[in-house]
């Protein structure tokens, strides 16, 4: 089995953070969003797997090593793409081209799940969804009465299904989905100026390809602030070895309410910490009380009170009593 994870989107709605760091490192619960889906998805993949390919911006080799690194923990093999220009979803997993070979499942890095099954392996193709109550707000299927998807419908105006697209995807014959998406680009096949996976699929479909569809209990999403918070809340409170406290953290005169997690090197002073709150390695607070909140690494925090807040990298705040979105190496 290859993962391809297309991850080269900018993040515009989860700026300041996305500044200095690509969306998918952003922490939550002290593990970075494209790190926990992998791991979320190797535990569903009933097989080993052999590559995990990120198609990337130009991060930087630091990002770089970080991804491989993640792959290997997983007894993969890590390999970079790059998507220089943003030209749709199909694009962006067709920059993987090498990988899509054999047994695929693409998953784009903008999303988390809790699922309580396996992928059937026997299944020409799996389209991973989640019902919801609003579906003209997202691309949803349609499906015969044997459960097979007969359409796939982008923000229907009257009700066709509640089953929405998540972003993940498995394929039996990664070889077909590559052929087909390289059908889009050389015909220059577009909607709104990009290259759709949907009509890769609908393809697919056509040329007799049967898709399913799994679908998971909790779709989390991570496109802004609150997403982000909300994420971390539900990943804390609904995943036992999310909340973890570092035996190298020094919690003086202090008060934990769990769920949260605390990395290595944190000092914590005089203060109240949780629930729901996550804290980088390395960072100070000294007479705080904050709940519902992310804490990124070696950040400092005194003589505040912070609820639904995000402080990033480096961040320094002193004497604020708010809700705060605050970016790597700020002061305030």
């Amino acid at each position: 089995m290859n993962i391809i994870i297309p991850m080269a989107g900018m993040g515009k709605r989860l700026r300041p953070h996305t500044l200095t760091n690509p969306k998918p490192l952003f922490p939550i619960a002290g593990k970075p969003i494209v790190h926990r889906l992998v791991e979320d998805i190797a535990n569903v993949i009933d097989e080993p797997i052999n590559e995990i390919a990120f198609i990337t911006g130009r991060f930087g080799e630091q990002v770089e090593k970080d991804l491989i690194q993640i792959a290997e923990k997983l007894g993969a093999k890590g390999s970079i793409y790059y998507q220089d220009t943003p030209l749709g979803t199909a694009h962006a997993i067709y920059m993987a081209e090498k990988a899509l070979t054999g047994r695929v499942t693409v998953a784009f890095a903008d999303t988390l799940f809790f699922a309580d099954f396996k992928i059937d392996t026997n299944q020409q193709g799996t389209i991973w969804t989640k019902k919801i109550e609003n579906p003209e707000q997202f691309g949803v299927v349609q499906k015969d009465a044997e459960g097979y998807v007969i359409n796939f419908v982008e923000k229907p105006k009257e009700f066709v299904s509640d089953e929405a697209i998540i972003g993940i995807y498995y394929f039996a014959d990664g070889d077909m989905l590559r052929n087909e998406i390289k059908h889009l680009l050389d015909n220059n096949i577009v909607v709104k100026g990009e290259y759709q996976l949907t009509d890769a699929l609908e393809n697919m479909k056509q040329k007799g390809v049967k898709f399913t569809t799994a679908t998971v209990s909790h779709w989390l999403d991570c496109g802004n602030k609150a997403a982000v918070l909300d994420s971390n809340y539900k990943v804390l409170t609904h995943n036992p070895n999310a909340a973890n406290i570092h035996s190298s953290a020094e919690i003086i005169n202090s008060t934990i309410h769990q769920p949260v997690f605390i990395a290595e090197g944190v000092k914590i002073e005089n203060s109240i910490i949780g629930p729901h709150v996550s804290i980088g390695s390395n960072s100070h607070l000294r007479n705080t009380i904050i709940q519902n909140s992310i804490i990124m690494n070696n950040a400092t925090a005194k003589n505040i009170v912070l609820e639904n807040s995000v402080l990033g990298n480096h961040s320094t705040i002193d004497n604020q009593s708010q809700e705060l979105n605050l970016g790597d190496y700020s002061q305030f």
